[in-house]
């Protein structure tokens, strides 16, 4: 009967002890909120759930990523909204030089104005910061070597028969527009081929049987095909870059052929010229795992890389071709901003997704890890 009585007694304490066990188990889980406290409590599921922590940590940091890339995309975008005004202050200034009511000190009032003015733009592109990393000063642009700028035109073409490459300065009558209509260019028409480089005006007149193909001053070089003009600077880089080409057709009066002008000035560049760099795009870390990022490259927007540095209107032709010029820098201006606009709607879908993905991942693991009360009471 005492071994009987010792046995109850044995099992008596076994119970008890699992009992114990249980209950603070389960004080455990109730006082934690966790039902996976330790790697005993589910070994799977305690790996399954920290690989989903780490997700969900990864996606809520990726999204605040997002976010401070907002913020450095508005602060590029607003600073070039001052460019833009900028610029459209110094075209508004150019068209009033570009009108002989002025004298030679009203121009060189204007002068000064635009002067200051690209001051400014370069001030903007050298001091536009986001946590003291410069933003429009180049150093976000693709990493590049130098290159020289082309700008090409393809609204002319050589009258059937004609061969463009060999039209001298009194055979320009033979050129029509895409459309195959006639330019209405005489034979005794002039030619004058102008730009701006580096905020110098260059005028080029074409006489006897000078060809658009045999200007070559230090400046540029011209390659006629029987279908486009393409014109390419000398040297590379962006201070070397020709800008605001005008070919203006004159009648034996002197009055400008405003059509054959218009065909004959339509210069696009083709390839922006660049200076050597070394740094690179900006890569945002977008996501919560390895290369799931993407870069955006923000060009240089200094006066000399749109090409205004030095930009001069004190005569009615440098006003006529510095208009020119200055609708090419309002184009390139326009182009970034658009392109970080662009970029910081997509981030705002990113933002969006990665919110959305960390919520159910979220539940996902709290399925998995979380205790139901119901259950651990």
């Amino acid at each position: 009967m005492q071994i009987n009585h010792n046995i109850a007694a044995l099992n008596t304490f076994n119970k008890l002890n699992s009992a114990s066990n249980a209950q603070s188990k389960s004080m455990e889980k109730l006082s934690s909120g966790l039902r996976i406290n330790n790697a005993a409590d589910d070994a799977a599921g305690l790996a399954i759930s920290e690989k989903m922590r780490g997700q969900i940590r990864g996606l809520d940091q990726a999204s605040r990523n997002s976010q401070d890339a907002i913020s450095l995309v508005q602060t590029a975008e607003g600073a070039l909204n001052e460019t833009h005004d900028i610029l459209q202050r110094m075209r508004e200034l150019s068209v009033q030089s570009g009108n002989d009511t002025n004298t030679d000190q009203d121009r060189n009032n204007i002068q000064d104005e635009m002067t200051q003015l690209t001051k400014e733009i370069d001030r903007i592109s050298s001091t536009t910061q986001f946590n003291t990393k410069n933003l429009l000063d180049g150093s976000m642009g693709k990493a590049t070597t130098a290159d020289a700028n082309v700008n090409t035109n393809t609204s002319v073409r050589a009258a059937a028969g004609a061969n463009l490459t060999a039209l001298g300065a009194d055979a320009f009558n033979t050129l029509t527009d895409a459309n195959g209509n006639s330019l209405g260019i005489q034979a005794t028409d002039t030619v004058e081929v102008s730009y701006v480089k580096n905020g110098t005006t260059t005028n080029i007149s074409l006489n006897g049987d000078d060809t658009i193909a045999d200007i070559d001053n230090g400046d540029l070089t011209a390659t006629v095909g029987t279908k486009n003009i393409d014109i390419t600077a000398d040297a590379d880089g962006v201070s070397n870059a020709i800008h605001g080409i005008t070919i203006t057709v004159k009648d034996s009066n002197g009055n400008i052929r405003n059509s054959a002008t218009n065909a004959l000035s339509s210069f696009t560049e083709t390839t922006a010229a660049a200076d050597n760099r070394t740094n690179g795009s900006a890569t945002f870390q977008i996501g919560a795992n390895t290369s799931q990022n993407i870069s955006l490259d923000i060009n240089d927007m200094s006066s000399s890389a749109l090409g205004v540095s030095g930009l001069q209107a004190t005569t009615q032709s440098q006003a006529n071709v510095a208009v020119k010029a200055i609708d090419e820098a309002i184009q390139k201006v326009s182009a970034e901003r658009s392109k970080l606009g662009s970029t910081q709607n997509r981030l705002e879908h990113t933002i969006n997704n990665l919110n959305t993905s960390s919520e159910n991942l979220t539940a996902a693991e709290s399925r998995i890890r979380d205790v139901d009360y119901a259950l651990a009471a």
